[in-house]
């Protein structure tokens, strides 16, 4: 049974038709990721899963509960993180007060060990942990905005454009640490421009194109399938 299971989703801002008829599923220990252009559907479908936007028709399921109608807010304890579009860090907090903001559903002692993890994880962040998120680069911003996400434990940690507006260098930093949460075990639902960085290490991959999913299929075959080098990795 998939983990997470997204069937047919329709969603609407106002009369705009942005997300048609969309289904695709994520199994348990894998990397899937979701490729198209810009207004493409991919952060809105995200949003969707994620209870910040509500579908209009549609089911989503995880763990083969429905998710449909659950608040944004609830998703944590179920064990779902999002680690939203542009960052979203709190500028004004330090490193460690927004780990800590990730943890607010677990006990002290729980939270505690998780953050020693999250900084042997992301050993720039332990440097820098009484610094505020405000000073920090982008990279660094990244990387505490996956280590919040994080704090929750989650099974399924979901990424919304990690690479957006990031020097090539700490790109290829960010999707190495990706893949490497992923050997250790965490499930992860991929949202991202960089299409060949997101197919070299995805399991799977699905491609939309306004708002419907266009094709799908391995990551490796989707890298190397000719639609896909013409319309997104440049030939």
């Amino acid at each position: 049974m998939a983990m997470l299971k997204v069937t047919d989703l329709n969603v609407y801002y106002g009369s705009i038709h942005a997300v048609k008829g969309v289904s695709f599923e994520v199994n348990e220990g894998e990397i899937v990721t979701l490729i198209g252009a810009n207004g493409a559907g991919k952060s809105t479908t995200l949003n969707t899963v994620s209870g910040i936007l509500h579908p209009r028709t549609g089911s989503i399921e995880f763990e083969g509960e429905s998710l449909v109608g659950v608040p944004a807010h609830k998703m944590v304890s179920k064990g779902i993180a999002l680690c939203p579009e542009g960052r979203r860090v709190f500028g004004n907090l330090t490193v460690r007060e927004n780990l800590e903001m990730g943890a607010f559903t677990r006990p002290d002692d729980e939270a505690k060990e998780t953050r020693r993890e999250v900084y042997e994880r992301f050993p720039r962040l332990k440097e820098r942990r009484n610094q505020l998120a405000a000073t920090l680069s982008g990279g660094e911003q990244q990387m505490l905005a996956m280590g919040r996400a994080l704090m929750s434990k989650p099974k399924l940690i979901m990424l919304d454009e990690p690479s957006m507006g990031l020097a090539p260098i700490l790109v290829q930093e960010i999707f190495d640490i990706i893949k490497k949460l992923n050997e250790d075990g965490t499930t992860v639902l991929l949202v991202e421009q960089n299409a060949s960085k997101a197919l070299s290490i995805a399991d799977r991959g699905y491609v939309l194109e306004v708002g419907r999913v266009s094709k799908q299929g391995a990551g490796i075959d989707l890298l190397h399938d000719d639609d896909v080098r013409k319309a997104y990795l440049g030939g």
